[in-house]
């Protein structure tokens, strides 16, 4: 044990962990912060009743959700540099690559969320002259928001995970962080240390999901 047993080292290790996970949480509240509205927008595209608007939206969805992740932030950091001409940072491309994939997923989502409440609800809000921006809003909405509650987590969870894939291109984030340390003394032991936080973060991740879920329980059925 070259960690466990040596307080001192372990210490100086959390503090690496620690700048690590900045960059880990920071890739995870950017990509949340845009991928959930961009998301439902890509989902009300894709049950567009206007084929020149859900056919581009489902042919980025089907690349997003069938190419791999990391290839679409090698294509974001190293591609669109040579065909735009100006180079991203490494964390905005990987942002703007996480964001790109997770709104797709999340888009299927909300479609699912939104097909799932009866046409009959649809039809009784425009009996009762709602227009159907505010029976989306009022009554539609928070039945799709009880629905996608557990779905979603799932989605970040896997989000969380997720981030170690940066590493690919050179961002030291928490996984990045271990597996120097790792590489260092030759033990594995930061890696276990390293899945130990991941496993605190969607623990608390899971936990906040599953009060959600129970907030918005008066939606079942």
């Amino acid at each position: 044990m070259k960690y466990i047993d040596n307080p001192q080292r372990l210490a100086g290790l959390l503090g690496q962990l620690w700048q690590g996970l900045g960059i880990t949480m920071s890739l995870f509240a950017y990509t949340l912060l845009f991928s959930l509205p961009l998301g439902l927008l890509l989902a009300l595209a894709r049950m567009s009743w206007h084929k020149p608007v859900r056919w581009p939206v489902q042919f980025f969805i089907l690349v997003m959700r069938g190419t791999p992740l990391i290839l679409q932030v090698f294509t974001v950091y190293f591609v669109l540099p040579m065909v735009f001409g100006a180079a991203f940072e490494r964390l905005t491309a990987v942002v703007i690559a996480f964001v790109m994939n997770y709104s797709a997923y999340f888009a299927e989502i909300y479609r699912g969320g939104v097909e799932a409440v009866p046409v009959g609800q649809r039809e009784a809000a425009h009996v009762l002259g709602f227009t159907r921006s505010q029976a989306f809003m009022h009554i539609i909405l928070p039945q799709v928001v009880k629905r996608i509650v557990l779905p979603v987590s799932n989605e970040v969870i896997t989000l969380v995970k997720d981030t170690a894939l940066v590493t690919a291109v050179g961002l030291v984030e928490l996984y990045r962080v271990a597996r120097n340390a790792a590489n260092a003394v030759g033990s594995i032991e930061p890696l276990f240390i390293a899945g130990a936080v991941y496993l605190i973060i969607n623990a608390v991740v899971s936990f906040l999901f599953n009060r959600a879920n129970e907030h918005f329980g008066y939606y079942q059925g």
